[in-house]
């Protein structure tokens, strides 16, 4: 079970997904099984502990289930703690925590696995912390938004056991919050390797690029056109089929009249007498274009995944009954004119009796791709829409109440010109998708990557996703901006250091979050003035002092109205930056850490934080 925000109420969601979480999780907040069962119920809370001893006991809470069978209880503001049981009618739900729960997304810099930090962090493999918690939502990608998340995963523990099923960042994120505030974390991952990030946001919140959306109606036929109508219910023995067509058995779809590319569905009822109650028999079933499905009295029987075998089927013993039986086939052709081949035994056989299969068979179409292919033309710009894993990973999770959100992404968008705009989008997107209008979000900048450059500034992707991220947390509020350009590794896209990161983000979750008066963040730019032949830049934010790494300044370069980039000399006075090259005699703007790989840029302050990338002309 999920608790998360102590100091704010508590809620129960319980959907009728047919299905218990009853394990050693915690931060689920999402309990499943049949809401017809709990009804107007009582709903008892920890009935096996004293009042003292634990926040649920003694506590009742009445609710039902909604038109749509989905019911929520919500409960008072708790103390953070745990681990504690809860009862809901006969379900138990063990080893909850009450803390905080940070939702992780991005792409694979967020899901890197922690077991490739091991050698570099040994402690990893000796972790003990039960109090903190990681699960990783499995990756989904859909047309339209899923009321689920997709199932095969659950929560671990950071205990050494558990603690390989981990990502890096997520678990050395957690180790800082729980150590600082002594408070349960959970982390929610909700990431996707190589993932862009108009893939995370939502159609509305993208309706700006034309290119990434498509129009909901064609959507809704595409979608009911992918599915196969019968998938799940079509085979039960008792369906109703008194509006299905007749077609004759064995034939051809063509000779049937039908212009199908898919599935089509057959049944056949017919009667045995009371001695085969029970009995094994065999099915012979011909050949048939291309891949069957059969199933006897709802049971399924057999298989076959293309044309030329002949199908031969057990029906095992307890299957058939007396009186009336059905044989339901689910038959799919890619191609034109699938059906059943002539000239082959149709027939079922025992030691005591045949029944002969030939003849009227009931059928309905299932799916047809020719309406499928029919549906994408009118979708021409499906192949690039976005929203695909906001839709399936991320719109699910509608209901967790989050402390923050942690963003690291932009790789798979270095250079992409619109991409403030999208990380905005985002932001307001899921702040609407969690009803929260000021969700903090903790975001990274990109880390240095690739060989370094000696030449001076000159068109860097990465640099224009970095300024992206920092115009997006100057502009929007609750947000903060974790700088990373030395952290990261030129020969792998996918740096280690997830410690070092760890710690400056829960230094910037401590400021924005916590409310905490501390020094989170290293110079950001405010502006500039041509003094002569330099260039004086002001800071937002000195900290204390601006200071650098090293005894000289690296990384600023200067260019006059040609546009020319040249490496600079910059020198600290006082709270500004002077910027200036006998090359330049007069100077218009100024770039600082504008590459790839800016890791020698050493401008920071003195708490050691690093000044964020940043230039002054807009060409």
């Amino acid at each position: 079970m999920f608790y998360e925000n102590y100091c704010h109420s508590v809620q129960l969601f319980y959907l009728p997904a047919c299905r218990c979480q009853d394990q050693a999780s915690g931060f689920n907040q999402r309990s499943y099984g049949t809401a017809t069962r709990c009804g107007s119920e009582i709903v008892g809370l920890g009935r096996q502990w004293r009042e003292s001893d634990h926040p649920f006991s003694g506590k009742i809470y009445h609710t039902q289930p909604d038109a749509a069978g989905k019911w929520s209880v919500s409960l008072p503001p708790q103390q953070a703690g745990g681990p504690f049981l809860m009862e809901i009618n006969e379900f138990v739900i063990r080893d909850i925590l009450i803390g905080d729960v940070w939702l992780a997304s991005g792409q694979s810099n967020m899901e890197t696995p922690i077991m490739r930090l091991v050698d570099r962090y040994p402690e990893i493999n000796v972790s003990n912390n039960h109090m903190i918690r990681y699960y990783k939502v499995p990756t989904q990608e859909v047309i339209q938004e899923k009321e689920e998340i997709a199932s095969d995963a659950k929560w671990y523990s950071a205990t050494a056991t558990d603690v390989i099923n981990w990502t890096a960042l997520a678990y050395f994120y957690a180790q800082e919050a729980y150590h600082h505030t002594g408070v349960p974390v959970g982390m929610l991952v909700v990431s996707k390797g190589g993932s862009t990030i108009q893939s995370w946001i939502n159609q509305a919140h993208l309706k700006e690029f034309p290119a990434l959306t498509v129009n909901k109606d064609a959507l809704a036929v595409l979608e009911n056109a992918a599915v196969d109508q019968g998938a799940n219910k079509w085979y039960h023995a008792d369906w109703d089929d008194r509006d299905w067509k007749i077609a004759t058995v064995p034939s051809r779809w063509n000779e049937t009249g039908l212009d199908v590319k898919g599935t089509v569905w057959y049944r056949k009822d017919f009667n045995l007498p009371p001695d085969m109650e029970g009995k094994h028999a065999k099915l012979y079933l011909g050949t048939m274009v291309d891949r069957d499905s059969v199933f006897v009295n709802g049971i399924f029987v057999g298989t076959t995944s293309y044309f030329y075998p002949p199908r031969k089927y057990d029906i095992p013993a307890g299957i058939l009954k007396s009186g009336k039986n059905n044989i339901t086939i689910r038959l799919t052709a890619h191609a034109i004119d699938g059906g059943f081949i002539p000239d082959k035994p149709y027939r079922m056989s025992s030691d005591e009796i045949e029944v002969d299969l030939r003849g009227e068979w009931k059928y309905k179409v299932g799916q047809d791709l020719n309406v499928l292919e029919q549906a994408k033309k009118q979708l021409p710009n499906l192949e690039t829409m976005g929203s695909m894993l906001y839709n399936g990973m991320l719109y699910p999770l509608r209901d967790y109440e989050v402390k923050g959100v942690i963003w690291y992404q932009g790789e798979s968008n270095a250079g992409d010109p619109n991409y403030g705009k999208y990380l905005k989008a985002l932001i307001a997107n899921w702040r609407t998708t969690f009803q929260k209008v000021e969700l903090p979000f903790l975001l990274v900048q990109l880390p240095n990557y690739a060989p370094k450059s000696v030449k001076p500034p000159v068109e860097s992707g990465w640099a224009r996703v970095r300024e992206a991220q920092l115009q997006t947390a100057l502009e929007v509020s609750k947000t903060a901006l974790t700088v990373t350009y030395d952290l990261g590794e030129w020969n792998d896209i996918h740096p280690l250091n997830k410690k070092d990161l760890a710690y400056r983000l829960f230094l910037q979750a401590r400021r924005l979050v916590y409310g905490e008066q501390v020094v989170s963040e290293g110079p950001l730019y405010k502006n500039m003035k041509i003094d002569g032949n330099k260039i004086v830049l002001f800071f937002h934010q000195s900290a204390g002092g601006l200071k650098s790494r090293e005894h000289r300044l690296k990384h600023f370069a200067i260019a006059g109205e040609d546009k020319a980039y040249v490496w600079a000399d910059a020198v600290i006075q006082g709270n500004t930056v002077i910027v200036s090259s006998n090359e330049v005699p007069n100077p218009v703007a100024v770039r600082y850490a504008w590459s790839d790989n800016p890791e020698e840029a050493n401008l920071q302050n003195k708490e050691g934080l690093l000044a964020s990338p940043f230039r002054t002309d807009n060409w």
